[in-house]
């Protein structure tokens, strides 16, 4: 098949590079164009970028000159954006009106109420937003985006256990890795031996975002899942991986057992579509005590796999658990690549 040209946005920061790196060897999408701040502009990839991944240094695109955040200098139909979210608001819309389809790790556009919210494995229907947002807005292309990196474990617990149960509430502590902050990141004086309580503006996607996630698609809009959620982020001594701890109160009040079976049972939106990079299992419950565990755990079907584990009752909620999700992969570029691997399989792309 025809490769489809592409776009990366964001190219030289670390969620951009690992895009670069996911197209590379991708059999469906050609990366094209290397797009960053003004001061990049003009330089090779490899001038630009202070390459920060393992494996080949710039992914084999070193050479690559990078270009313009602008659909004149960078015009592909398909774009993924690493931008941050103020720039993306700016930047985003201008290739989604040139008629690329543009699917952004950026917060800018998540909540709004025609730009589809994707985990494809737990809401593959909501692509459907996509025409409803071009007759909005007139593009001739679009916005898709996923997830803040936190939401991602939760929903992926909370979904397959709403749909057999109906969830009602939901009390979140994340411990999040300092990846997710981004490079450099957090000082070493205060990530070393410590724990931050506050990542700002985190707590808010975490409470609104799953929600979207798992409402109904009716055609015109999202009609959000009627559940409660509280949620504590904290900043942790970890590389990669995101530990989530986990209460929830599920309708019929199921025991643990039923919980676990119901995880173990559910079947993902994507079944059968063959995505590249979609996990060889979406949701995997470790019975050990002591996993998952960031070191050993984050890493499985390339950050792709949701795992969870210490499910048991709880004496306020019903039911509590551990999830664990890769937060640079599963909560962003791979997320990215894969929301396009599904708009592909569909006819979007």
């Amino acid at each position: 098949m025809n490769r489809i040209p592409v776009t990366v946005l964001g190219a030289t920061g670390v969620v951009g590079q690992r895009f670069v790196r996911h197209l590379a060897a991708h059999p469906a999408f050609e990366l094209r164009y290397v797009a960053a701040s003004e001061r990049s502009v003009g330089k090779s990839y490899a001038e630009a970028c202070d390459w920060r991944l393992p494996g080949e240094p710039y992914a084999g695109f070193g050479n690559l000159l990078v270009v313009a955040c602008d659909p004149s200098a960078s015009p592909a139909p398909l774009v993924f954006s690493a931008l941050d979210a103020g720039p993306a608001r700016e930047i985003e819309p201008l290739y989604a009106a040139a008629g690329s389809l543009v699917f952004s790790n950026a917060s800018a556009f998540r909540m709004e109420e025609d730009v589809p919210l994707l985990v494809p494995e737990l809401n593959a229907a909501h692509l459907g937003l996509l025409a409803v947002q071009r007759k909005r807005r007139g593009w001739k292309g679009g916005i898709v985006t996923n997830p803040n990196c936190t939401t991602v474990p939760i929903a992926g617990t909370l979904g397959p256990l709403h749909r057999a149960f109906g969830a009602e509430a939901a009390m979140v502590v994340s411990m999040q890795a300092l990846s997710g902050a981004g490079y450099p990141g957090v000082s070493s004086l205060d990530a070393v031996a410590n724990v931050i309580p506050l990542i700002k503006g985190e707590e808010e996607k975490v409470e609104t975002e799953s929600c979207k996630i798992l409402g109904i698609f009716d055609g015109e809009r999202i009609v959000r899942a009627p559940i409660a959620i509280s949620a504590q982020c904290n900043r942790v001594q970890v590389i990669d991986g995101h530990m989530i701890a986990l209460n929830y109160r599920l309708k019929g009040s199921p025991d643990p057992e039923a919980v676990i079976r119901a995880l173990e049972e559910f079947v993902p939106d994507t079944e059968g579509l063959e995505l590249r990079t979609a996990p060889r299992r979406f949701l995997q419950v470790r019975m050990e005590a002591d996993r998952p565990q960031p070191r050993r755990d984050a890493e499985e079907d390339g950050g792709m796999r949701i795992m969870v584990g210490r499910i048991r009752a709880c004496p306020l909620f019903g039911v509590k658990m551990i999830a664990l999700g890769h937060n640079t992969e599963r909560g962003a570029a791979g997320a990215s690549v894969l929301n396009a691997e599904l708009a592909l399989a569909k006819g979007y792309l």
